[in-house]
């Protein structure tokens, strides 16, 4: 069996393969962005299983079958289920909320080798789409975070907090009261870790709560800068190419 993952985050990547691996999937190929998918299944021969997350650093993942016509069947990854229904309609064989469950790992692979001698297109399940748009699993977001200061820990309350950055290699949490906490996690877990209807990652270098904005200011190239309270240090800019979908998540 052929198996590429394309995923927007290298460790969240290699991640997968290590969890397919257990379960004795080879995965061939790694990549990560629209670009780089549609050059690479426009040189070579398409694989049997793609494991696909919707949105990768250049776009959304959909952008890739606008360019390129895909047979392969696919598995979906993602940290949200608002894309379920457009999933649905291309050759998916699951949608897989991140951090992915391994149980639900080797559900969505046994889904797609009960299939393979068929190889037909699959039907829509309706009832499975309305269930996964309805959003029923209750996941816990994470609603505070334990930081050192000295010998002394500070617990500080997601409604404390505004705005999440990186710098030098260091993950930091800025409150409103204008002061900056080192935490020990990357932006990418907290993406997964916070509430999305709450939380925004805009950039590779900020994470911001919506109730934060203080100002959008449209930027050059087409992109936004968000203006917060009382983080000054670094211009806080929407990238381009999430510009659509931030303006969504602001409603």
């Amino acid at each position: 069996m052929t198996t590429i993952i394309i995923e927007d985050e290298k460790p969240a990547a290699r991640l997968l393969q290590r969890k397919l691996e257990k379960i004795n999937i080879e995965v061939g190929v790694l990549l990560h962005s629209v670009e780089e998918a549609i050059n690479w299944f426009s040189n070579n021969q398409h694989p049997e299983l793609i494991f696909l997350d919707i949105q990768l650093s250049d776009g959304l993942s959909f952008e890739i079958f606008e360019k390129v016509e895909i047979k392969s069947a696919i598995i979906f990854t993602t940290a949200y289920d608002e894309y379920a229904l457009r999933a649905f309609k291309l050759n998916s064989i699951d949608y897989l909320l991140k951090p992915i469950d391994e149980d639900d790992l080797e559900i969505a692979v046994a889904k797609f080798k009960a299939r393979l001698p068929k190889q037909e297109t699959l039907q829509l399940d309706f009832e499975q789409i309305k269930k996964m748009l309805s959003n029923p699993f209750e996941k816990n977001h994470k609603k505070r975070f334990t930081v050192k200061i000295g010998q002394h820990l500070k617990v500080i309350s997601t409604d404390e907090i505004e705005c999440f950055f990186s710098e030098n290699k260091g993950t930091y949490l800025h409150t409103f009261d204008n002061r900056n906490y080192l935490i020990e996690t990357t932006l990418e877990l907290l993406e997964q870790e916070l509430d999305p209807k709450d939380f925004y990652r805009v950039s590779r270098k900020f994470i911001v709560p919506l109730k934060a904005i203080k100002e959008i200011i449209v930027y050059s190239n087409s992109r936004l800068k968000v203006i917060l309270p009382s983080y000054a240090a670094d211009e806080v800019i929407v990238s381009r190419e999430k510009v659509s979908d931030f303006k969504n998540w602001i409603g």
